[in-house]
């Protein structure tokens, strides 16, 4: 059964209209809100659909406040939707304790281990249940794309790499491509999933590579001046595993960004340009 939808806002830009929406999520036994940006176009036809994951400490509100995307997303006539980054209201123990792991920090994937298993369920949540929401909902024609940054941008790679043919295309801010391998993903994967680190490889961008999940096009924007560039995002892993097993990497990166959303902002146009392409040839 299709969920309710509560209207929480709507809110005009370039034409369109930002609206974010409450609704329970039986996968996530939880109360979820998520946000919609819907072009002008969507007035008189369905449109295509970007999925934006966001990254640590996000809510559904981070990217469409600062990364200025609906004056092209206006233009190109692409639906915007940002989900939350985590379940919310549950107060686990040990939810709030730190912002890279539990609340703000659900790292896309679906937990195995209590007290998370019961709600940190966010993989089935963006991969099964709001799309089917959405598809009900909006005027969406079918063909979708995905990005994300940070701990969005691991959500968007793994996504798009374990659903071959699902996205039009796939691109990533600043992504954690190597979490088995760093600090933030080591926590939050020993806690969600355990100690077995054999269970921890579907839920990394550079095992699923090397896997030969997926051969599909990898779209990166990498600042030079992030600060958590050499401990966190493996991005030399990712370079060097698309590598070695054939995958197309367009990789690029900028003197003097950080890891904020000033950079987003300063190439989030291109990848709009980049998912429209991809978008329009899909549906040709």
């Amino acid at each position: 059964m299709t969920s309710i939808l509560t209207s929480i806002s709507s809110t005009k830009s370039f034409g369109g209209w930002i609206k974010r929406y409450q609704h329970h999520s039986s996968s996530l036994n939880c109360d979820m809100v998520f946000a919609i940006y819907l072009p002008p176009q969507a007035e008189t036809r369905p449109v295509p659909l970007l999925w934006w994951l966001s990254g640590l400490t996000c809510t559904d509100e981070n990217f469409m406040q600062k990364a200025g995307a609906q004056r092209m997303a206006a233009e190109l006539g692409i639906a915007i939707i940002c989900p939350d980054t985590s379940p919310r209201g549950l107060n686990l123990p040990g939810e709030h304790e730190s912002y890279d792991f539990g609340s703000g920090a659900g790292f896309y994937l679906n937990a195995t281990q209590a007290p998370w298993a019961e709600h940190y369920r966010m993989y089935d949540y963006l991969t099964r249940e709001l799309p089917e929401l959405v598809k009900a909902h909006f005027p969406l024609n079918g063909r979708e794309a995905i990005s994300g940054h940070s701990m969005g941008g691991h959500g968007a790679l793994v996504l798009a790499l374990r659903q071959p043919g699902r996205y039009a295309s796939v691109s990533a801010f600043a992504p954690i491509a190597n979490p088995s391998n760093c600090p933030w993903g080591q926590k939050a994967f020993s806690g969600y999933l355990g100690e077995d680190r054999s269970s921890w490889q579907q839920y990394d961008a550079c095992a699923l590579i090397a896997s030969g999940a997926s051969t599909q096009e990898l779209f990166v924007d990498q600042g030079e001046a992030d600060d958590f560039l050499a401990t966190q995002l493996g991005a030399d892993a990712l370079q060097a595993a698309c590598k070695q097993a054939g995958v197309p990497l367009l990789y690029r990166h900028h003197s003097g960004y950080d890891h904020g959303y000033f950079f987003i902002a300063s190439f989030i146009d291109d990848h709009l340009h980049y998912h429209a392409r991809h978008l329009k040839e899909a549906g040709q």
